[in-house]
Protein backbone atom coordinates (compact mmCIF):
# COMPACT_ATOMS: atom_id res chain seq x y z
CA UNK A 1 0.00 0.00 0.00
CA UNK A 2 3.05 2.25 -0.08
CA UNK A 3 3.31 2.73 3.67
CA UNK A 4 6.60 2.86 5.52
CA UNK A 5 6.94 1.54 9.05
CA UNK A 6 8.95 3.39 11.66
CA UNK A 7 9.68 1.81 15.03
CA UNK A 8 10.96 3.60 18.10
CA UNK A 9 11.50 2.17 21.60
CA UNK A 10 9.98 5.05 23.56
CA UNK A 11 10.23 3.15 26.85
CA UNK A 12 13.98 2.84 26.41
CA UNK A 13 14.15 6.58 25.65
CA UNK A 14 12.12 7.23 28.82
CA UNK A 15 14.53 5.13 30.89
CA UNK A 16 17.60 6.77 29.37
CA UNK A 17 16.20 10.29 29.81
CA UNK A 18 14.53 10.02 33.22
CA UNK A 19 16.32 7.05 34.80
CA UNK A 20 14.75 3.81 35.90
CA UNK A 21 15.06 4.25 39.66
CA UNK A 22 12.96 6.06 42.23
CA UNK A 23 13.38 9.50 40.62
CA UNK A 24 11.84 8.41 37.31
CA UNK A 25 8.61 10.37 37.83
CA UNK A 26 10.22 13.38 39.51
CA UNK A 27 12.78 13.67 36.69
CA UNK A 28 9.95 14.13 34.19
CA UNK A 29 9.30 17.57 35.70
CA UNK A 30 12.79 18.70 34.64
CA UNK A 31 12.19 20.90 31.54
CA UNK A 32 15.55 19.99 30.02
CA UNK A 33 14.95 16.25 30.35
CA UNK A 34 11.36 16.59 29.08
CA UNK A 35 12.57 18.50 26.01
CA UNK A 36 15.20 15.82 25.38
CA UNK A 37 12.58 13.08 25.63
CA UNK A 38 10.21 14.81 23.19
CA UNK A 39 13.05 15.54 20.75
CA UNK A 40 14.39 11.96 20.88
CA UNK A 41 10.96 10.35 20.60
CA UNK A 42 8.67 12.58 18.53
CA UNK A 43 10.71 15.11 16.58
CA UNK A 44 9.11 14.64 13.16
CA UNK A 45 7.64 17.05 10.62
CA UNK A 46 3.97 17.90 10.94
CA UNK A 47 1.52 15.32 9.56
CA UNK A 48 4.17 12.67 8.93
CA UNK A 49 2.35 9.52 10.04
CA UNK A 50 -0.85 7.71 9.03
CA UNK A 51 -1.11 6.03 12.42
CA UNK A 52 0.64 5.36 15.71
CA UNK A 53 0.82 2.29 17.90
CA UNK A 54 1.66 3.82 21.27
CA UNK A 55 1.00 0.63 23.26
CA UNK A 56 1.05 1.23 27.05
CA UNK A 57 3.77 3.89 27.34
CA UNK A 58 1.58 6.95 27.96
CA UNK A 59 0.48 5.75 31.41
CA UNK A 60 4.05 6.06 32.65
CA UNK A 61 4.35 9.76 31.80
CA UNK A 62 3.61 12.44 34.39
CA UNK A 63 1.54 15.51 33.57
CA UNK A 64 2.31 17.95 31.92
CA UNK A 65 4.80 15.84 29.92
CA UNK A 66 1.95 13.42 29.16
CA UNK A 67 -0.14 16.20 27.62
CA UNK A 68 2.87 17.53 25.68
CA UNK A 69 3.47 14.03 24.30
CA UNK A 70 -0.19 13.57 23.27
CA UNK A 71 -0.18 17.03 21.65
CA UNK A 72 3.04 16.21 19.78
CA UNK A 73 1.48 12.96 18.55
CA UNK A 74 -1.51 14.94 17.31
CA UNK A 75 0.84 17.29 15.44
CA UNK A 76 2.74 14.51 13.65
CA UNK A 77 -0.33 12.44 12.72
CA UNK A 78 -2.19 13.16 9.51
CA UNK A 79 -5.88 14.07 9.61
CA UNK A 80 -8.17 11.02 9.86
CA UNK A 81 -5.28 8.83 11.08
CA UNK A 82 -5.59 6.57 14.12
CA UNK A 83 -3.68 6.08 17.33
CA UNK A 84 -3.86 2.95 19.48
CA UNK A 85 -2.89 3.06 23.17
CA UNK A 86 -3.37 0.79 26.17
CA UNK A 87 -3.91 1.83 29.79
CA UNK A 88 -4.07 -0.55 32.75
CA UNK A 89 -7.60 -0.51 34.11
CA UNK A 90 -6.99 -1.73 37.66
CA UNK A 91 -7.46 1.37 39.77
CA UNK A 92 -5.85 0.00 42.92
CA UNK A 93 -2.83 -1.65 41.29
CA UNK A 94 0.47 -0.59 42.83
CA UNK A 95 2.46 -1.72 39.79
CA UNK A 96 1.63 -2.63 36.23
CA UNK A 97 3.52 -4.86 33.85
CA UNK A 98 5.43 -3.04 31.14
CA UNK A 99 5.42 -4.97 27.88
CA UNK A 100 7.26 -5.16 24.62
CA UNK A 101 4.70 -5.57 21.84
CA UNK A 102 5.38 -7.30 18.53
CA UNK A 103 2.97 -7.85 15.68
CA UNK A 104 3.59 -11.44 14.65
CA UNK A 105 0.92 -11.85 11.97
CA UNK A 106 -2.16 -9.95 10.85
CA UNK A 107 -4.21 -11.33 13.79
CA UNK A 108 -1.49 -12.27 16.27
CA UNK A 109 0.34 -9.99 18.68
CA UNK A 110 3.09 -11.09 21.05
CA UNK A 111 3.37 -9.43 24.48
CA UNK A 112 6.62 -9.90 26.37
CA UNK A 113 6.76 -8.57 29.94
CA UNK A 114 9.72 -6.25 30.56
CA UNK A 115 9.29 -5.08 34.13
CA UNK A 116 6.79 -4.09 36.81
CA UNK A 117 6.43 -0.30 36.94
CA UNK A 118 4.21 1.99 38.98
CA UNK A 119 1.80 3.82 36.67
CA UNK A 120 1.90 7.57 37.25
CA UNK A 121 -1.87 7.86 37.38
CA UNK A 122 -5.06 5.89 36.84
CA UNK A 123 -7.04 6.68 33.70
CA UNK A 124 -10.80 6.29 33.55
CA UNK A 125 -12.89 7.04 30.45
CA UNK A 126 -13.40 10.70 31.39
CA UNK A 127 -9.69 11.37 31.97
CA UNK A 128 -8.87 9.75 28.62
CA UNK A 129 -11.46 11.90 26.85
CA UNK A 130 -9.87 14.97 28.40
CA UNK A 131 -6.34 13.81 27.52
CA UNK A 132 -7.29 13.32 23.85
CA UNK A 133 -9.63 16.32 23.59
CA UNK A 134 -7.79 17.73 20.54
CA UNK A 135 -8.59 14.58 18.55
CA UNK A 136 -11.82 13.98 16.62
CA UNK A 137 -12.94 10.82 18.40
CA UNK A 138 -11.97 8.54 21.27
CA UNK A 139 -13.24 4.95 21.70
CA UNK A 140 -12.61 2.69 24.70
CA UNK A 141 -12.63 -1.07 25.05
CA UNK A 142 -11.91 -3.01 28.22
CA UNK A 143 -9.96 -6.22 27.55
CA UNK A 144 -10.08 -9.37 29.62
CA UNK A 145 -6.47 -8.63 30.68
CA UNK A 146 -7.61 -5.51 32.58
CA UNK A 147 -6.32 -3.22 29.88
CA UNK A 148 -8.26 -0.27 28.57
CA UNK A 149 -7.74 -0.22 24.80
CA UNK A 150 -8.10 3.28 23.39
CA UNK A 151 -8.50 4.04 19.69
CA UNK A 152 -8.24 7.70 18.83
CA UNK A 153 -9.02 9.31 15.47
CA UNK A 154 -7.14 12.52 14.59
Amino acid sequence: MGHRIYSNDVVRTMEETFGSGGDFIANQADPQRAATFLRESLDFPERTFDGALVWDTLQFLAPPLLQDTVDQLCRILRPQSSLLAFFHAEEKAQTAPLYTYRIVESKIMSLTPRDQVRPVQYFNNRSLEKLFQKYNSVKFFLTRDHLREVIVRR
